[in-house]
Parts: structure tokens; sequence; C-alpha cells
């Protein structure tokens, strides 16, 4: 009986521990590390959460932006920290979905080396092409397509980066066939894009928007699954022609695994009570992303099934990177 007793008040002692570690959480500066390089959209979003976390906690959030090998740098070093909630990461399709699927030997595993603690928000993106192209909206696209197939041009930022595997999910939803030209990044992919030296683009809105309101583009749809604030005139894909079409980037909080599940769901209740105040779902909207927040089994959840669909398209595509 003394045995079980004893049992009993160690585990009790270590519920109690464990309890008051997360209410004292943080008692020192956190790292947020950011896995692409200062300016960018993911890094937008990570420094409105830090900012808002050192506020509210009396304790300095850190940007550490390591940037590199399409995020896969700055994830690998987040998933090797101590899992003790002073290392946060700001993931993203790219790094936590899309990656498995492109990369020969990724050094990290997304699922297993970490805990999702809140998907955060999800980028607008938009299809535009240039005004020579004659077609009005999606159908017509897919139908100039169709009776010439490879004579379309769609730019990317890159081999295997977000903006070239949604053309490719496009191609072959809509059955047909199109000439990807990659680039070195999304600025030299546009100005060709306006120049027309390359008819379409899957980009972010806030990328296209200016140009389109310049009438330097013309706006087809977005990958959404719904219509955008900042685009609220654009129809969706799946509106347009093609049911059930949808590709979202998204950006999302993880942590090492291993993190107590106490302060994920302290971390938890903070951001999600951060993105949704007014001031942040409003910088947000402008930068055209739609604000979520969701539970930690929810991100879990969403993660999977958007890994799977990432999967198909690049086996489709038969996009790799060594």
């Amino acid at each position: 009986m003394r045995t079980v007793s004893s049992c009993l008040a160690a585990v009790l002692l270590a519920i109690a521990s464990s309890a008051a570690v997360a209410q004292a959480y943080p008692v020192k500066p956190v790292r947020m590390v950011v896995p692409f390089p200062a300016g960018g959209a993911t890094d937008i979003v990570g420094r409105l959460i830090a900012q808002k976390l050192s506020e509210s906690w009396g304790q300095q959030v850190i940007v550490d932006n390591r940037g590199g090998a399409g995020g896969t740098i700055g994830s690998d070093i987040a998933a090797k920290s101590a899992p003790d909630g002073y290392t946060m990461l700001v993931g993203t399709s790219s790094t936590h979905a899309i990656a498995p699927s492109l990369y020969s030997k990724l050094p990290y595993d997304p699922v297993r080396d970490f805990a999702p603690v809140t998907l955060v928000a999800s980028a607008t993106i938009l299809l535009a092409v240039h005004p020579s192209v004659p077609a009005k909206n999606v159908r017509d696209l897919i139908a100039l397509a169709k009776r010439k197939p490879n004579a379309l041009s769609f730019a990317s930022s890159g081999n295997g980066g977000i903006s070239h595997l949604i053309g490719e999910h496009f191609k072959s939803v809509g059955g047909i066939q199109m000439l990807h030209v990659p680039y070195k990044g999304d600025t030299p992919a546009l100005v060709d894009l306006v120049s027309g030296q390359v008819h379409l683009m899957f980009g972010t809105a806030v990328s296209f928007l200016p140009y389109v309101k310049a009438g330097r583009l013309n706006a087809l749809a977005v990958t959404n699954p719904k219509r955008s604030p900042i685009a609220p005139d654009v129809p969706t894909v799946a509106e347009s022609g093609l049911p059930g079409f949808e590709a979202l980037q998204w950006f999302g909080i993880f942590v090492p695994a291993g993190a107590s599940k106490e302060i994920v769901a302290r971390l938890n209740g903070e951001i999600v009570k951060i993105v949704r105040l007014p001031d942040i779902r409003e910088r947000m909207t402008s930068l055209g992303a739609d604000v979520v927040g969701s539970t930690p089994e929810q991100f879990a959840a969403f993660q999977k099934t958007d890994t799977a669909k990432w999967a198909r398209v690049v086996k489709e595509s038969g996009a790799k990177i060594e």
C-alpha cells in the first residue's frame, strides 16, 4: 500500500510541477525561427505574432530568419532544438506539406519532429495572365490550352516551389498541357509576366493586384476555397470551371516534438487570441491572408490532408530536388 501511495504521490507531484512550469512560462526570451528571408510573407506573419507575444508576456520573442533550401534549413534547425517551448517555427505549406514528397533527403520529418500549435492563416493565391492572352476566365483559358497544347507558358519562382506545383495541379485537374518556365524567385518571374515574356502565373494577390489595377495583368481567379476580401470580384477557380480545385499557401506555428501539452496549450491560446485581434486581422487581410486560428488537433488533421494532396501533385509533375 505504501508503494502505491508513493507512486501516486510521485505522479501528482509531476503533474503539479508540469502545470507550474507552464504557468510560469516563459521566464526568458523565446526564439521564433522563420525559415525564409526577412521581408517575405512568412517573415511578416511571424513578426506580427512575435511582437504581440512580447507585449503579452513581458519577454522578448526574437525572430530568427534562417532562409535557404526552400525553408528546409530553418525548419531543420527548429526540429533539432530543445522541446522546451523556447523555440517556435513559422512553418508553411512548402516546409510541412510539400517538402516530404519533393526532397529526396529531407533532414527533418514534418510530422515526427514537430508538434503543431495552430494554423495561423492562408494567403490568397491569384491566377494572373498577361493581357495578350485571349481568356477572360478559367474556362476560356482551359479551352485555349486544349486547342494549343504547350503554347501557353506559366512562370514560377523555381522548380518545386508552390507557384510551380499549383501550376502543375491546375494542368492535371484541367487536363491541359502548358510550358513551365522556372525563375530564381518571384520578382524576376513577375517582371517577365508583366512584360509578356510568359503568359500566366500563380502567385500572391498582394504582388499581382497593383498590376491588375493598372491594367497590366488580368486576374482570372483565386485558388483558395472562397473569394478573398482584397479581391472580392475575382472568382475562385472552383466556381470558374474546375469544381473542387483548391490550393493553399498557409502559415502555422510549430514547436519541436516533445514539448509538453501544457506549453502547446499555452501557446495555442495566446496565438489564437492574437490572430483574432482586430488590428492583426486587418493587417493580415491587407496582405491577402485569411486568418484561421485552429486547435493543435485541427491543424494536425489539416496538415495530413494537405500533405497527401501535394504528394499526388509532386508525383504527377515529376518534380524532385536532390
